[in-house]
């Protein structure tokens, strides 16, 4: 069985102060609401990681780094090694979002590197994918997927790739408000999951869990997380209140 897994992205957002009561207002949810039927997981900044590892402990809500370099130590002014954010409790890492990509220079080739260095270091990586508005009006949606995907995986093992997640975020659905229609990003995840058949095998292709990114709230995650091939949301805007994020981890009810 595939894990649903629903990741709140908070991006460049939240002081320690404002974080610590959004783990609160989470926690009291969730304690009343009862188990989700899902994995949590939250990504903040690094300069609230510890802070927040600490208000975490006991929880069901894993933690996780938005980025990470793949070198252990060294002259690399500003970045993050997987041993940093393990240190600091985090389990999970999101690997190539497509800001990153856009403002920062991201490239398949160092996603890959980062995917490797996360995995030797048993962080599990959050892989994200996705085309931008003029890549798929010219119809080239699932040529960029398939550089994405085969790019990322390029020399990673069944063993190795069974232990990563997919995102799959349309770039053009990221801030804007558009959400890719349940049909538009189900399309999208059965090809990622066909091209997984083909570069591993069925059994990886049919237990990798596959998220969808891009404007998820609450009165569209039920409609995505009815298709056959979404396993959870990557969250951004709506991760950070309590009262949109935890309608969306509580999906199904």
């Amino acid at each position: 069985m595939r894990k649903t897994i629903i990741a709140g992205n908070w991006k460049m957002n939240m002081l320690t102060s404002e974080a610590l009561t959004l783990i609160e207002d989470l926690k009291k949810g969730i304690k009343e609401a009862g188990t989700p039927i899902c994995d949590v997981i939250v990504c903040p900044t690094f300069t609230i990681l510890s802070n927040l590892a600490e208000a975490l402990k006991g929880t069901i809500i894993g933690l996780g780094g938005q980025n990470v370099y793949w070198e252990e130590k060294g002259a690399f002014t500003g970045e993050i090694s997987t041993s940093m954010l393990l240190d600091v409790g985090c389990k999970y890492v999101i690997i190539g979002h497509s800001e990153r990509r856009a403002y920062f220079n991201e490239t398949n080739e160092t996603v890959n590197k980062k995917i490797k260095a996360s995995l030797n270091a048993g962080l599990t990586p959050i892989v994200c994918v996705g085309e931008t508005l003029e890549q798929r009006e010219n119809g080239i949606t699932k040529n960029v997927i398939k550089d994405h995907i085969g790019d990322a995986y390029a020399g990673l093992s069944k063993e190795q790739a069974l232990k990563t997640i997919i995102a799959y975020e349309p770039v053009w659905a990221i801030g804007t408000g558009k959400t890719a229609t349940p049909e538009q990003a189900q399309e999208v995840h059965s090809f990622i999951r066909q091209l997984l058949k083909t570069l591993y095998n069925e059994d990886l292709a049919e237990n990798i869990s596959i998220q969808y990114g891009g404007s998820v709230k609450p009165n569209n995650v039920k409609d995505l997380m009815a298709q056959p091939d979404i396993d959870g949301a990557l969250v951004g805007g709506a991760s950070l209140k309590a009262k949109l994020f935890l309608p969306i981890i509580y999906y199904n009810k």
